[in-house]
Order: structure tokens, then sequence, then C-alpha cells
């Protein structure tokens, strides 16, 4: 888990279908020694575990990426630059699955933008 690590929730508020929620990164996380020295990049596979941990604590269960029909990573995030993120989770039960819609953006700049499924 990233949670509380790697990131800490400031804020969260949830309606029926959708949780939003201010992380702020940890931009002393060693992470960023490796990924990378002087430049330090958000990567990839840790905004998709931020989606899943913050899917999972909105639905009180365990969820697994079942499938990601859509994935753009559209601007890097530099944690000592931009150590907010703004995180909207929009999540409808389907027959296969939780059918997810999620960004991650700050302000005007949007860092990703993903579309799937969860079991």
């Amino acid at each position: 888990m990233l949670a509380g690590n790697f990131y800490t929730i400031t804020t969260q508020t949830q309606d029926a279908g959708q949780v939003t929620t201010t992380i702020e990164l940890n931009a002393a996380h060693p992470i960023f020694e490796g990924h990378f020295p002087e430049q330090p990049v958000v990567p990839g596979v840790c905004m998709m575990q931020i989606i899943t941990e913050l899917l999972r604590g909105a639905l009180q269960q365990p969820v697994t990426l079942q499938k990601a029909g859509q994935m753009k990573f559209l601007n890097m995030i530099d944690p000592g630059k931009t150590p907010l993120v703004d995180v909207t989770i929009s999540f409808k039960t389907e027959e296969a699955g939780q059918k997810v819609n999620a960004t991650l953006k700050r302000d005007d700049t949007t860092f990703m933008k993903f579309q799937g499924i969860f079991k």
C-alpha cells in the first residue's frame, strides 16, 4: 500500500458512485531516488495503485484491475513542484464488475485519465 507513506489523503468526499480525493505526495519517498534522481516523477504504476487504493476505500472491499480500456498519461507529476493532486473516481456496478473512470489532476493540469473495469 502506498497510502500513509507515498501519499496521504488531505480531503475526501464521496457521493453515490463517485469519490473525490486530494492527496499529498511525499517528495522525500525513496522511490524518487531511482525515478529519477534530481528529476523526481511519479511512476505510472503508482498512479494506478493510488486509484486502486482509493476505489477500494470507497467500495469498502478489495478490488483488482480486470481491464484497462484506456490509460493516458498526459503530464508528469513532479512531487516537489506539485505535492497536491486531485483524484476523481467515478464508478458504476455492471455485470463485468465496477466500471471506473478516473482522473488525476491539479488546477488546469491533467496528469492521467483512466477507464477500465475492476472486480
